[in-house]
Formats: structure tokens, C-alpha cells, sequence
């Protein structure tokens, strides 16, 4: 870990080995504003307009990895995060936290753990709850991807009529959803949403994905994105633990943690991501999806056994 200035903040740390690098923001956060190979381009998505801006109480949407809290409502979900944060460094671990929203007692912190070897990065996300009642939320890890790309998502794995009569693949839609949209592939086993700067008309989508990944294919790379599924649990938004949506700047792979009930004066929620980024191109059929993707899932499972 190194202190460095990036995009116009003074006060960022720099978290890298040979294989990647992470920008964290300390001016204002907590915000992850870089992941990618040293010297190479960011994987996520950074608006220009908005690099270096600090102060203010309008919501920036910055760029990078967030942490929110769901389900979204206007104004509770976009507290804006302009201001300077509590940052630790303990050798392996580096803490970002936020100091208690005044409109809504909940404190939001992120430990991000990169390994030494590999593009390998936990991040642990936690809502605490200061305040004077106890509150329902769930956890929201939101990371807005660079353009140009294109989100992959599993689907659960094929069973026949005959083994399996109950419904196993949620789909919630937006009201501004359009299933017809031309960046929309529905695959047999995959969803596709390609980012196209062309279409300036937002989209998204809920999925219910119990395998626990989704995946963003950008020029010859892919990052991959894993996080928890709690069979049995309730979940936000008609029950999805993970979301996208994407405009004609960006795209996002959206995490949630179950619904929790937080307790008054310090109940808090964990949700812990694994990144990955690897070098790939993935083909545009849905089974040339399923044979690049499963290779890259299976080696990253297996790092994160071994952790």
C-alpha cells in the first residue's frame, strides 16, 4: 500500500501487486476508483466531470465501487459520500470508513484485502446502524463498470420438465425495463447486456443467481464478480441478490446481501465480494459464453478455497 493522488484527489492509497492494481479515495468515500493491471485502463467506469470534486451535499455518482444500502428510495439510498473518511492500514487489510449519515444513522465501512500474487480482492462490506430504532435493509455493492463491454450472468442450470416442476429462475423488471432493447441477449443458459454508448435509455434487470457470479467482458479482459447466496433468506426487490442496469455511460453489477434487521445503536450487516480480473475473450454464443466463463469461475473458486 502506497499513498498517491489520482484524478484530482489528493489522498488515495494504492493497493498493487504485479498482477493489478486498486485506487481507494480517502477525500471522499468510500470509493474504490481503480481496478485494472498496472499501467493498463480501469476496468471501472470514472466520470470526468465529477474527478477530484469534494464537499457538497448533491449526490456525485463519482464512478468506481460503492456501497449502498437497499431497497432504493429517494432521498435515504443517495446520502451523498463528498467528504473526507477514516481510513487504517494493518499490513493486509485497508479500511475505509464513512462517518454516520445524519439522515439516517447508518455508517458505512469497506475492508478490502488484495493478495499479494494474484488480482485476487476480498472486500467486505458492512452497514452499522447508530440509530435510535432498529432498521431493515440489505447491503448493496454496487460497481460501475468502464464502457464498451458486456455483462454476463448465469442462469440456473438446466432441469427437464419431468425432474423439476417448480419455477428456479426469478426475473424482476424495472418499469422503464424493455425486454425487446438490441442490448438485451436471453441465452438457454446465460443473460446478456451489452453497453453500448449508442443507447442512452436506461435498462435493468433483477436475477435471483444462486451459483454466486456475474461477469464483464471488456476488450480482452474479464472481471468476475463473486458474492454470497443465502438460500432460504429474504432478499430485496422480489427477492434478488443481484442487479444491473446500464445507460448510454456505463454499466453496473450490482450485489445485495438478505434483508436484515439491524438493532438500534450498532446492529450492523456483512457482505463480502471476490474479484477477480483475468485475460479472455469470451465468444458471443451462448455456449462459447458458458465454456470461456466456467474455466475462469472454477480457477477463481479454487484461489478462494485456498485463501
Amino acid at each position: 500500500m502506497e499513498r498517491v493522488a489520482y484524478g484530482g484527489w489528493e489522498k488515495c492509497a494504492r493497493l498493487a501487486n504485479e498482477s493489478c492494481e486498486l485506487i481507494v479515495t480517502t477525500d471522499i468515500g468510500p470509493r474504490i476508483i481503480r481496478y485494472g493491471k498496472p499501467g493498463g485502463g480501469n476496468l471501472l467506469k470514472e466520470y470526468e466531470a465529477e474527478l477530484g470534486k469534494t464537499g457538497g451535499y448533491d449526490w456525485r455518482i463519482y464512478g468506481g465501487h460503492r456501497l449502498w444500502h437497499a431497497p432504493e428510495h429517494r432521498p435515504r439510498t443517495y446520502h451523498p459520500d463528498n467528504f473526507p473518511i477514516q481510513h487504517d492500514w494493518d499490513g493486509t487489510t485497508f479500511t475505509v470508513r464513512q462517518p454516520v449519515e445524519a439522515t439516517t444513522g447508518i455508517a458505512k465501512s469497506m475492508h478490502i484485502r488484495l493478495d499479494p500474487r494474484s488480482s485476487h480482492v476480498t472486500i467486505d462490506h458492512v452497514l452499522t446502524n447508530h440509530g435510535p430504532w432498529d432498521l431493515t435493509l440489505a447491503a448493496w455493492a454496487v460497481t460501475v463498470m468502464a464502457p464498451g463491454g458486456r455483462g454476463l450472468f448465469p442462469q440456473e442450470p438446466y432441469r427437464s420438465h419431468a425432474d423439476e416442476v417448480l419455477p428456479a429462475r426469478p426475473l424482476v423488471l424495472w418499469p422503464y425495463t424493455d425486454m425487446s432493447d438490441a442490448r438485451w441477449t436471453w441465452g438457454r443458459r446465460f443473460t446478456q447486456l451489452r453497453q453500448d454508448s449508442r443507447y442512452s435509455a436506461p435498462q435493468k434487470i433483477g436475477l435471483r443467481i444462486t451459483l454466486g457470479w456475474a461477469a464483464y467482458q471488456l476488450g480482452e479482459q474479464v472481471f468476475l464478480k463473486h458474492f454470497p447466496f443465502v438460500e432460504g433468506e429474504e432478499h430485496a426487490d422480489f427477492g434478488c441478490n443481484f442487479e444491473t442496469f446500464t445507460n448510454g455511460d456505463m454499466l453496473e453489477l450490482e450485489s445485495l446481501s438478505p434483508l436484515t434487521s439491524l438493532a438500534a445503536g450498532g446492529g450492523h450487516v456483512h457482505h463480502t465480494e471476490h474479484w477477480f480480473l483475468h485475460d479472455a475473450v469470451v465468444p458471443e454464443d451462448d455456449d462459447g459464453v458458458h465454456g470461456a466463463l466456467m474455466t475462469l469461475v472454477e480457477s477463481d473458486q479454487s484461489e478462494m478455497k485456498a485463501v
